[in-house]
């Protein structure tokens, strides 16, 4: 951004809420095209937010609604991340808030990701639709390792969920624990698991713990982000589904509810849809402005 070029507007947004004190927040702004990389890191590095969103202009092949499609750009405090949920949740409600609801096309490094906006009775919602997702395995020596930096003992995971590294547009090291009362207790090593999660190329480990069939509990510690803890992430969402699906811990077609943020004074819901014959993942939640 040259020198005498205005500053963009910067939005705050929360994603995966109704109420501003609740989910996850994200900056977000509107006409990213004056700034460079070192502006938008400044930028989220300066609010303190988990992720911030920059739009930019489209790639001139991206399909859809004219006037509705947008290249898009995530960046933690710490570094730029391929795909963030939350931010994109954000971003959507409040390019609907100025354009109307409707269907939007995002271009991030990920690849396309569509979102539908919808509004009743004053609450904006937005969902979006993952790339498609993989599941791979995690060494025995790596998960050890990401055990003893979170301070948990093998004896306190779920047996019924399998660890394994889940992608849906970045990849999450997925562990579930027994009892809510161990995801509740959530106190690691920052330095230990920020390595570990650079060598492997994750963005957050998603903790879960099954409450009922469709409905799950998470957390999200994010240190490579220069965040201790992310307060409702929807890309570990939909990686969340892809993982729950392939290992038929629901149903191919199913709608799962993930609360999270409620250890940490925010809490959010994320609607997690799968669907028969699209591996693709959708990932839904409210959101709206803060301040």
């Amino acid at each position: 951004m040259t020198t005498n070029a205005p500053r963009p507007e910067v939005l705050r947004y929360t994603a995966f809420s109704s109420s501003p004190d609740g989910g996850n927040p994200a900056g977000v702004v509107l006409d990213a095209t004056a700034l460079d990389d070192g502006d938008m890191l400044a930028i989220a590095a300066g609010l303190g937010y988990s992720e911030s969103a920059f739009l930019t202009a489209p790639p001139e092949d991206l399909d859809g609604p004219r006037g509705r499609t947008y290249g898009i750009r995530y960046f933690s405090p710490k570094a730029e991340v391929p795909f963030c949920g939350h931010a994109t949740v954000a971003t959507a409600v409040a390019l609907a808030e100025r354009t109307g609801p409707g269907k939007l096309v995002f271009a991030t490094r990920a690849g396309t990701v569509p979102v539908e906006v919808t509004e009743e009775d004053g609450t904006v919602r937005a969902t979006l639709t993952s790339v498609e997702p993989h599941v791979e395995e995690i060494a025995d020596a790596d998960l050890a390792e990401a055990l003893a930096a979170l301070g948990w003992p093998a004896a306190d995971l779920d047996p019924a969920f399998p660890p394994r590294i889940a992608f849906a547009g970045a990849r999450h090291l997925v562990l579930a624990a027994a009892t809510r009362a161990r995801l509740a207790d959530l106190s690691y090593d920052f330095a230990r698991l920020e390595a570990l999660m650079h060598r492997l190329d994750l963005t957050t480990v998603q903790l879960v713990w099954r409450e009922s069939a469709t409905v799950f509990h998470v957390r999200d510690p994010f240190p490579v982000g220069g965040v201790v803890e992310d307060p409702a992430t929807g890309a570990a969402a939909a990686a969340f589904g892809a993982y729950a699906r392939e290992f038929g811990l629901v149903p191919e077609d199913a709608v799962l509810t993930l609360h999270q943020g409620e250890d940490l004074g925010r809490p959010g819901r994320l609607t997690v849809t799968l669907r028969a014959g699209d591996p693709r993942v959708r990932v839904g939640g409210a959101g709206t402005r803060i301040g």
